[in-house]
């Protein structure tokens, strides 16, 4: 039987298909790194990221990689070029043979890309108004007069190899915003941290032999944000492990970062924040070292207050895609239930091991030499929490007290240890209603010196245990505290001290 009637080629509508795809949903930021996989796919050392924001705007993204030969070139502009379903090179970032156009397409209208490779430039161009116009899936080539006259088309044409990507015509960047100069800036703006973070290990691995990749945006390089604060030596690496999926190694690397009191600015800043830290806890799921998808347990366990130290980088080869169904833009993952099965265990190890950092401080007050006003106890059945009868400022009150007096006291401090409202404490900690330290408070300042000199009386100002104790105040709850105010807390305490013995 002929089936040829019932047949009916229905290719679809260039211009209608190609307008649907720009609201795939890629954010400004994701589409510019799927430019820069691209890059990194060719092998580029250097990717340059230039912009323009006034007159005729517009974003250029340059690299020093392989480039390409007329025909690829071609091929690389076509919708789908690769079938997702082949298995790439090991190296290689790309999936579904759309992001190049797709990625750029929802941010401009008008996409050029030039390429050099064996002496051979060739360029092709997307002009979404021209598709409109002629109503056809319509590629066009650049003329020589208008290639010497594009931005920065002369460093392509200095270096050896290279490909530079152009985005022009950006009409859903300038639609309801005051002006395409302040929108433009607040895009790089964010696009600078979302690549400093996505790249952080291929911005990180270079040597002095072999450097690394090296972005910039407008000349400015940029500095990789590590989310496991590997170069904090209070950051725990736990061991890391594998297993295998369908003949594919999945590696596991569980950290356990420091807690909030042991966090520089810069640290803190790296790590998201105090809000950040809760909100980017969990896996970190990184394909051939490139950050796909981060801040979620993949509802293995919720997120909570006590679980926010624990971060899980999670190294899965671009084989294995299929399996944790990777959308276009590389943004979002989910793993198999196998991947899933392996990470549960993973899971409830290092979740503990947060919990025990940042709900137990005083356990480590013996190697960060602090006195803590707190000891904290791991005994059978649970955790108790004692205060520390070695504290300076407990062995003051105990020397001025009778032995009546002494025995109350000791009673007092048992009390208040067994009515440790730990549910309460609990709850507030976890809805973050938490005291935050005010360190421009003066009355705050001048409490901590009138405490530090009720101390000296006690401990007797021409004494020597006086002097160690003014030298070591800094690592003495509730002076530790305010460590702005350390120094200068000591120079008075030390004109206490000279005053008295003169």
């Amino acid at each position: 039987m002929d089936y040829s009637a019932f047949e009916l080629h229905l290719p679809p509508l260039a211009p209608v298909l190609l307008e649907s795809m720009r609201a795939i949903g890629y954010s400004f930021e994701s589409a510019l790194a799927d430019i820069i996989d691209n890059s990194i796919s060719a092998d580029a050392k250097t990717v340059q990221i230039r912009f323009l924001p006034y007159g005729d705007p517009y974003v250029a993204v340059l690299d020093d990689g392989h480039g390409m030969p007329p025909e690829a070139l071609v091929e690389a502009m076509r919708h789908g070029s690769k079938d997702p379903r082949l298995l790439r090179a090991s190296s290689d970032l790309g999936r579904f043979g759309l992001g190049l156009k797709t990625a750029s397409l929802s941010q401009c209208r008008r996409l050029t890309v030039v390429t050099k490779r064996d002496e051979i430039i060739s360029a092709r161009r997307w002009d979404l108004d021209l598709v409109e116009e002629r109503q056809d899936w319509i590629l066009t080539g650049i003329r020589d007069s208008e290639l010497i006259s594009m931005p920065h088309f002369s460093e392509l044409r200095e270096r050896d190899s290279g490909t530079l990507v152009l985005w022009q015509v950006f009409d859903r960047l300038a639609a309801g915003e005051s002006s395409i100069e302040t929108a433009l800036g607040d895009r790089i703006d964010r696009a600078r941290d979302h690549l400093s973070l996505v790249f952080h290990r291929y911005l990180s691995s270079g040597t002095a032999r072999k450097p690394g990749l090296s972005i910039s945006i407008n000349g400015n390089t940029l500095i990789p944000q590590d989310p496991f604060l590997t170069s904090n030596p209070a950051t725990q690496a736990l061991p890391e492990e594998s297993f295998t999926i369908d003949g594919q190694r999945v590696s596991v690397a569980p950290y356990i970062l420091p807690h909030i009191s042991r966090l520089s600015a810069e640290n803190l800043t790296l790590a998201g924040g105090e809000d950040g830290l809760r909100r980017n806890q969990g896996f970190y799921v990184y394909r051939n070292r490139r950050l796909i998808n981060w801040g979620s347990w993949f509802r293995l366990i919720r997120q909570e207050e006590m679980t926010k130290l624990a971060r899980v980088r999670v190294d899965v080869p671009n084989a294995l895609d299929h399996l944790w169904t990777l959308d276009v833009k590389k943004s979002a993952a989910f793993p198999p239930e196998a991947v899933r099965n392996n990470l549960k265990i993973t899971v409830e190890r290092i979740c503990e091991g947060s919990r025990r950092v940042y709900t137990f401080r005083g356990r480590r007050a013996n190697s960060d030499d602090v006195v803590h006003l707190w000891d904290r106890s791991v005994v059978r059945g649970g955790v108790v929490y004692a205060i520390n009868r070695e504290h300076p400022l407990i062995t003051a009150l105990e020397s001025l007290m009778s032995d009546s007096g002494l025995s109350l006291f000791q009673k007092f401090l048992q009390s208040t240890e067994r009515t440790f409202p730990f549910d309460a404490l609990y709850a507030d900690m976890a809805s973050e209603r938490r005291p935050h330290l005010n360190e421009t408070d003066q009355g705050a300042r001048e409490e901590l010196y009138d405490l530090a000199v009720r101390l000296l009386d006690v401990i007797g100002r021409e004494s020597e245990a006086a002097a160690r104790f003014v030298r070591g105040i800094g690592s003495i709850e509730p002076f530790s505290r305010y460590p702005n105010d350390i120094e200068k807390l000591q120079e008075k305490l030390e004109s206490c001290l000279s005053k008295t013995q003169s």
